[in-house]
This record gives structure tokens, C-alpha cells and sequence, in this order.
């Protein structure tokens, strides 16, 4: 039985999938379309018995990877829209096909969720081939710049640029990346004094360590990484340019530190850097979050500086269901909230849902770790 099966059957056998059709199709797509995804006032039962703490925002397409934002009074999640395209899971994320964006927009935490219409598609991005993964947004003076990954036509990662009238869009690019941008995850954040400044990279499938020289080498493998006792690749960090569209100067280290100062090494894989970095202030502190990938946290590091060093303070999310873990964190009516993803509906790593959840800060600054199941 296939893992997308023995959900759809949890949620049956509780009664949470009242639609026929989710109850009897293989499809994962219908059954997110139909029913699968459970409603708020029932919880929808794991693959080993355990509750999800969050239910997916929407169950009528695949969403992952959620960047939020509040513009206008509004949450808006700029999020990647996985697709099955049949291929068979790998270490480079070959599976991962996306292809166009769709914004989703909230009002309220809680309440219903606007499915926007294809914000941009590949086919639009004059230098882009396949493979459009997470992406970013900001706003300034009138204008939303839409940030995102794509494979050029040589199968490398950029990092593009659109821009719209609309939070929604849709998005028109710019006909080549942005220079000097290269991998993936960006995110682009605006501290207190207006300065924006971009975060990206990961490794394995996000290339980061084909450009450990500076240039890009396709001979450096996977298998060159997974038990490192040199210092882990770092996220990059650059300051963006007035424009929005490009850096104002080369991209740099954001280095993450262990305890005693030292820089966490490669074979540290439950506290390196993987993916998906994403950067938070709360009073004069810079949060640096972000996924450890095989070992499936969301963990965070704080600094100073937007531009760190930044030193290793724990974990934000114990590992949700599937492979990846992707997150954003805004602020919104008095709380804190984070968003993330798993596979709840279909059971697949590359079939994902959009989920949130109120992240909790002690006294001191730490977080609160959160159990994406309730026990």
C-alpha cells in the first residue's frame, strides 16, 4: 500500500474524508482536491499514529516552501507549487519539477485562503529551463519583487527577479538573473533602517558546494560532503541594491558558529546549514533560521549584524512528515507564527502542504521548540 493510501485511509476510517472520491482514489491531486486534507476541527492521523498539530492552508493544489509577508493588512505566501511529473526521488531533488507560482493570501490566521492565479511560469523567464523552487518576496515604493530559482538551460541555479503591481501578481522577469547570484532558497529581508539584504544557497541539490571555489565545478559530489570535518558551507548573505533587481555587492558567508566560536563543521549535520535560510529581527536581535536537511530540523542561529556571525542556539521544529523542511516567520495580530510544510495529503516528498503554527519566544529570546504532531 502506498503511503499516500494508508493516509487517505486514516482520514477515512475517522471520517475526516467525507468525499467518496478521496476515499477510493490512488490519485494524491484528487484526493487533496476532494478531501484529504482534513478540516480545522479534526485532527488527521500520521502514517505511525501520531496527530498533526496544523492542517494544510489550501487542498486544492500542492504547496510548499511558504515565504510570508504582510503587505496591505494581508498575509501573503509566496510558496512553491509542486507538481508530479513521475520522477523517482534522488539526492539532487530531481523530483522537484515546479514550474510556475501561485500567491496565497490570508486576511486572518485561521481564516479562509485565497488561491491566486499563476503568478509567474518558466516559460515567461527568458533564461530559465525547469526546476522553479522557493522563492521570496519584498515590497518597496509601490512595486513587489518576486525572488526565485530556476535551472538555466546548462542546468545551473540562478537567482531571478519579477516585478509586479500586485501582491499576487502576475510577475513579469527580468530577461537574465541577477548577477552574481547563483543556488537557490532566496530570501530577501528589510531591516529597520531599509536596508534589504538577500540570504540564499543550499547544498546537494541546491548546488552550493559546485561554487565552494568561486566558480562553478560540476565534479564536486554529494558524497563530498556527507561526512566533513572541515568547516560546513555557509548561507550567503549580499546587500541588495536601491532597485531591488541587484547586489550592491559580492556575496559573503553568513557564518554560524558553535558555542565556543568555532564555525560548525560539515560532518555536524544536525546543526550545519542545509537550506532554506530565513532572517527574523526581534528588538536588535537577527535571527538566522534554517533547514539541516537530512536530519530534517528547523533550527536558528542570532547575531548582532545582519551579516552575523551568527552563533547556534537550537532547534525551532522537530522533523515534520517528509523529506524537506522549509519555513518563514512574520509577525502578525500580537503573535509570532510559523510556516512551514510536510505531506500530510499525499504521503510524497515532492507533493507538499502549506501549514502555520504560533512560534513561542521565552523570556530570554530562545524558542520554544515545536513538535509537529501532538503526541
Amino acid at each position: 500500500m502506498s503511503k499516500a493510501t494508508l493516509i487517505r485511509t486514516s482520514l477515512c476510517v475517522l471520517g475526516i474524508a467525507t468525499a467518496l472520491s478521496a476515499c477510493s482514489t490512488d490519485d494524491p491531486a484528487a484526493a487533496a482536491n476532494n478531501a484529504a486534507g482534513a478540516t480545522n476541527d479534526a485532527e488527521a492521523v500520521s502514517m505511525d499514529g501520531r496527530r498533526f498539530l496544523s492542517q494544510p492552508l489550501v487542498t486544492e493544489i500542492f504547496t510548499a516552501d511558504p515565504s510570508a509577508h504582510v503587505f496591505n493588512g494581508k498575509i501573503y505566501i509566496y510558496a512553491s507549487h509542486d507538481v508530479d511529473a513521475g520522477i523517482p526521488d534522488d539526492d539532487l531533488g530531481t523530483q522537484y519539477a515546479m514550474h510556475d507560482y501561485r500567491v496565497l493570501e490570508m486576511e486572518k490566521i485561521g481564516g479562509p485562503v485565497k488561491v491566486g492565479g499563476v503568478a509567474l511560469d518558466v516559460k515567461d523567464v527568458p533564461w530559465a529551463a525547469k526546476q522553479m523552487w522557493a522563492p521570496d518576496a519584498a515590497f518597496k515604493d509601490g512595486t513587489y519583487y518576486l525572488y526565485f530559482p530556476a535551472k538555466d538551460k546548462d542546468g545551473i541555479f540562478h537567482i531571478g527577479v519579477a516585478t509586479s503591481s500586485n501582491p499576487m501578481g502576475p510577475f513579469k522577469a527580468e530577461p537574465k538573473p541577477i548577477a552574481g547570484s547563483f543556488s537557490m532558497d532566496p530570501n530577501v529581508f528589510t531591516d529597520t533602517d531599509g536596508t534589504s539584504y538577500m540570504y540564499f544557497g543550499g547544498i546537494w541539490g541546491g548546488q552550493l558546494q559546485n561554487w565552494a571555489n568561486g566558480k562553478y565545478d560540476a565534479s564536486i559530489g554529494v558524497t563530498d560532503l556527507k561526512a566533513d570535518d572541515k568547516p560546513a558551507l555557509m548561507p550567503k548573505v549580499a546587500k541588495m541594491s536601491p532597485d531591488m533587481k541587484s547586489y550592491a555587492e559580492a556575496p559573503r558567508d553568513a557564518q554560524i558558529l558553535d558555542e565556543k566560536g568555532q564555525p560548525l563543521l560539515g560532518g555536524d549535520h544536525e546543526r550545519r546549514f542545509f537550506e532554506g535560510a530565513w532572517m527574523y529581527k526581534r528588538g536588535d536581535t537577527y535571527y538566522l533560521t534554517y533547514s539541516t536537511g537530512d536530519t530534517h530540523f528547523l533550527v536558528y542561529a542570532t547575531g548582532k549584524s545582519p551579516y552575523g556571525p551568527f552563533t547556534y542556539r537550537g532547534k525551532i521544529m522537530e522533523p515534520v512528515q517528509g523529506w524537506t523542511t522549509h519555513h518563514s516567520i512574520v509577525d502578525w495580530g500580537g503573535k509570532t507564527w510559523l510556516f512551514y510544510h510536510d505531506t500530510q495529503i499525499s504521503g510524497k516528498n515532492h507533493l507538499r502542504n502549506v501549514k502555520v503554527t504560533e512560534l513561542t519566544f521565552n523570556p530570554d529570546g530562545t524558542i520554544q521548540t515545536i513538535n509537529p504532531f501532538r503526541d
